[in-house]
């Protein structure tokens, strides 16, 4: 063992009950012996910079532990109410949205995948008819037909019982898989 080490040993033995105490007095249960932690590790990180007479040291870096521990719960304070004040508690029941999410979810996994891609470039991507048609490799009035019949076919999905996969004609699967795999 080398001599810091030894010197820091006897610090510490000679130190911590009352540097224990002393915190303990100061902070909630369950925290004294965490700032403890966090005091002899600074001392150990600046063992070169102590004092001959560490003990007030010690105290002052505990001290200063503490304080900053403090600073930070206010801020963290601070923070809850001014993020309560903005934020008006939500209070309502939303069983109904909820429901309308599952039907919408139901109602989208029923359509083909053609039908969502078509759907998806204008809802969830925001592209325009144009766009969404120059992504698809197609006319602007080929997506929009395309479009207009996803749309009835969501629409169907959302007002029918079961919602089942739309069924589709040989020459409509013709074109989906012409067009999907271009």
């Amino acid at each position: 063992m080398s001599g810091r080490e030894e010197r820091f040993r006897a610090l510490h033995r000679d130190t911590y009950a009352d540097l224990l105490r002393f915190v303990e007095r100061r902070v909630p249960e369950g925290e004294a012996e965490d700032i403890v932690s966090t005091v002899y590790l600074t001392a150990w990180r600046r063992f070169a910079d102590m004092p001959s007479d560490a003990r007030p040291w010690l105290f002052a870096v505990a001290r200063n532990t503490m304080a900053n521990g403090a600073r930070g719960w206010l801020r963290r304070r601070a923070l809850d109410v001014r993020l309560a004040a903005r934020e008006p508690l939500d209070t309502e029941d939303n069983t109904a949205a909820a429901a309308t999410r599952i039907d919408l979810d139901r109602a989208w996994r029923s359509l083909t995948a053609a039908d969502r891609e078509v759907l998806a470039l204008v809802a969830f991507d925001g592209l325009t008819t144009e766009q969404a048609a120059t992504v698809l490799g197609c006319r602007r009035t080929t997506y929009a037909m395309r479009l207009t019949r996803a749309r009835q076919r969501l629409r169907a999905a959302l007002d029918g019982p079961a919602a089942p996969t739309p069924a589709i004609t040989r020459t409509e699967a013709l074109k989906e898989r012409s067009w999907t795999q271009a």
